[in-house]
């Protein structure tokens, strides 16, 4: 009686595993076709909202300048500047360590996400 149950185990091993790899190569072969298409040589235009000029307030003007600029400017002008000072985290590197001029800015935060960095900037922009 042992052989026998041996017998049933290893055949519902050997079964599972061939419905399984059948199964799994039909979607993955879907989804990647699907994933492969691509757009025409056609190059695409900004969004007029990115583009206007905004005026960033003193604290913020500290450290991107005082002119008006488009919002990706002024991210662009901060990246900049964090990079300089060498203010993202060493270990953490999603992390920016304020410093003097970034703190109000921050709302007065010492570390922030760079995710959260934005949402902060948008409040000193005009």
């Amino acid at each position: 009686m042992a052989a026998k149950k041996g017998g049933k185990k290893a055949g519902r091993k050997g079964g599972a595993k061939k419905g399984g790899a059948k199964r799994g190569a039909k979607k993955g072969g879907a989804k990647k076709s699907a994933k492969k298409a691509k757009r025409g040589g056609a190059k695409r235009t900004p969004n007029a909202a990115f583009m206007r000029p905004m005026q960033p307030d003193g604290q913020l003007a500290a450290v991107v300048g005082n002119s008006p600029m488009p919002r990706t400017e002024i991210t662009k002008k901060l990246w900049q500047y964090i990079k300089r000072n060498g203010l993202q985290d060493a270990k953490e590197r999603r992390m920016i360590n304020a410093d003097d001029k970034l703190k109000p800015v921050f709302g007065g935060k010492g570390k922030v996400s760079m995710f959260e960095m934005t949402k902060l900037v948008n409040k000193h922009i005009k």
